[in-house]
Formats: structure tokens, sequence, C-alpha cells
């Protein structure tokens, strides 16, 4: 988001469209279609658009194409010290060497939520992009039911992938406190991740605001002072965020094939 400017107008190459799985999650960009750049985002965090992640990426990617744009996701997870990250592809869809791990996903999580922008857009419940030439004007929903089930809820996204399965990273603040969840590895039944995510974020709150099981470190934090705990939760990071972590510890750390999430 800081490298794009929300109201600049970019053009659909068809190496944007390439390699995309036909099943899998689309905006429904066109080829020389041209949409604005907060058009994209929208389509690519509301409506899981892979197409809208090939586009950015590439948008993004400083001349070096949509491989710049993976770069640059390298380089800020570097940043965040999200150092059990490697993106592969734009999307998060399975990737050569592609893992990451629910402690990450709640690193990445406090930056994006920490923007303006990125909440305006995640809690969008409808959008409407232009109609292009020959193609009808778009509606995108929000897949993130969670916005009117949860009280306080700031915004979520559901994924998928064959190595990740299925797949939640979403944030919620009562009273000044705000907590995220993050979920790898989680089934449709009995709760599925939304149901567990729900019962996570519940028992999060009910926790005193004092209570504390781990904490998420800073860009700026000295190495010597990095504290990373296992077990069920990790817990709150420098009074901006909790995470409450849902899979054993083998998953985070051992799944290292484990790929970003994609929703669908």
């Amino acid at each position: 988001m800081p490298r794009l400017d929300p109201a600049e107008v970019v053009e659909v190459k068809r190496e944007d469209l390439q390699d995309l799985d036909p099943g899998s999650s689309l905006m429904g960009v066109v080829e020389g279609g041209r949409y604005s750049v907060e058009s994209l985002w929208l389509g690519l965090l509301l409506r899981s658009g892979n197409d809208a992640a090939n586009v950015l990426a590439r948008v993004g990617g400083g001349g070096a194409g949509r491989q710049g744009g993976v770069d640059a996701m390298n380089a800020e997870a570097r940043r965040l010290r999200a150092n059990q990250t490697h993106a592969a592809t734009p999307s998060g869809l399975d990737g050569p060497d592609q893992y990451t791990s629910a402690y990450d996903l709640a690193l990445i999580a406090r930056t994006t939520f920490a923007r303006e922008d990125f909440r305006r857009y995640m809690q969008t419940r409808v959008a409407t992009v232009p109609a292009q030439p020959g193609t009808p004007a778009l509606e995108i929903d929000n897949d993130n039911t969670l916005l009117d089930r949860y009280q306080g809820m700031l915004g979520g996204k559901t994924g998928f992938t064959q190595l990740a399965r299925q797949t939640y990273v979403g944030v919620a603040e009562r009273n000044g406190r705000r907590l995220a969840v993050t979920l790898l590895g989680a089934e449709t039944a009995p709760l599925g991740s939304l149901g567990e995510a729900i019962a996570l974020l519940d028992w999060g709150f009910a926790l005193s605001p004092n209570a504390s099981v781990g904490r998420l470190v800073t860009p700026d934090e000295k190495k010597s002072s990095m504290s990373l705990l296992t077990g069920l939760g990790l817990g709150a990071a420098v009074g901006l965020v909790v995470m409450i972590v849902a899979v054993p510890w083998y998953r985070r750390i051992g799944a290292r094939r484990s790929s970003q999430t994609e929703g669908r």
C-alpha cells in the first residue's frame, strides 16, 4: 500500500492473467481493462481476487514485474521480523518453498490494521467497479461474514489452499482493546474457521486486560529482547494487538511448506 496511489488507474496486461487456476478466486478483471488501484485492493481483499493480486504485484514491483512485487513482500516480511514467512506467489496460492506461521500472520495483521485505508477496505460491505469495454460493471461483496456477526469486528480474511487448508486472520476491538486471531490448518467441522475465530476471540476478550501468554516483536526491537513463546496462545504486543493462535507448535514452526492464506 505505501508504494501505490489508490487513485492511479492501471491497465491489466495479458501476463497478469497467466498461470491463474480457473477454479481459484478471481475479481474478474479483463485484459486491457483499466482499473483504479483502490478497486484492485477491494477486489483483492473482499473477493480474494488472485487476478487483482497479480496486477498489484506487477504495478508495485518497481519495474521488475510480478516477481518484483513478490520480492517486495518478502522484504517487508523481513522488516516486520516475520522470519517464518516466505512468499512465492502474489496471491498466496501454493508455490515452491512458500510458508508462513500463525505468529507471522499476526505481525503482518498488526501492521495492516494500523492503517486507516486498510481498515476502511476491510469494512467495505459492497463495492462497484466501473464497466469496461464489452464487460459490465462488477459488484464486489465482502466474504468476511463476521463483520455483521461479531461485536467490534474490524475486518478479516478467509482463505484456503491445499497445503494451508482453511485459514483465517481477523481483528476485533472492544473498549480500546484490540485482539487478532490467526488460524492455519482449520477444518470445516465442527465449527469451521469462522466459528473457531469467534470462540477464540470470545476467550481472549474474557481474559483480564493484563493477562498475556507471550508478545509480538516490533521491527525496531533488538534481537536480544525478542521473545517467542510456544503453545496454543501467543499474546499481546506493545499495546497494539493481541494474537491468539489456534494451531499447535508443530504447525507453527515445523510446517515450512504451509502456504500463505488465499481466500476462496
